[in-house]
């Protein structure tokens, strides 16, 4: 039995093949090994080649064949039974904080908490004002009754106190945000 093959399929199959170094560097960059980059370049073509039929545009061959590679990835590090690759299926980017940033968010508000309690009244008050309910200097200071000046003057002191209470907690430079 011969097999036909259709100029519009031969094409597709000359497009895929002229691909071949961008889907290289692509794999390349995902594994840092160039023969497994080989590796994975020529199973995503082969499989590409294969299943021609179910590419529904043509415009998007590109983004196909690496929807593919991507696939091809996946599946390798998946075969591999060694604890690298667990932990890089585990590492695989994700646009959702992971556990650990949900309980570092937590701590470091905890910590402000505590360190914004331990503030004197009025510069608690301040800092509540401007830095958490972003309040101009004039309405704090209608708020409370005081002079623009002593606005300012309680933020900074309650600013640099803040400093200091965090710094030794983070191990770093912590920069407030200024609003004013």
């Amino acid at each position: 039995m011969l097999w036909f093959v259709s100029p519009q399929r031969r094409e597709l199959a000359r497009r895929i093949e002229s691909n071949r170094a961008r889907v290289f560097r692509v794999a390349y960059a995902w594994c840092h090994d160039a023969a497994l980059a080989d590796d994975l370049t020529q199973d995503a073509l082969s499989r590409g080649l294969d299943s021609l039929d179910q590419l529904r545009d043509e415009e998007r061959l590109v983004g196909w064949l690496l929807s593919i590679l991507h696939r091809c990835w996946i599946d390798h590090l998946r075969g591999r039974r060694d604890c690298e690759s667990e932990e890089a299926l585990a590492e695989l980017p994700s646009d959702e904080p992971g556990p650990e940033a949900h309980a570092e968010a937590r701590e470091t508000v905890r910590q402000v908490r505590l360190a914004v309690e331990a503030l004197p009244l009025g510069q608690r008050q301040v800092i509540t004002l401007v830095d958490l309910e972003e309040l101009s200097y004039a309405d704090v200071a209608d708020i409370l009754g005081i002079p623009i000046g002593t606005v300012m003057s309680r933020l900074c002191r309650a600013r640099g106190a803040l400093r200091a209470l965090l710094e030794p907690a983070r191990g770093e430079n912590l920069l407030l945000r200024r609003v004013k």
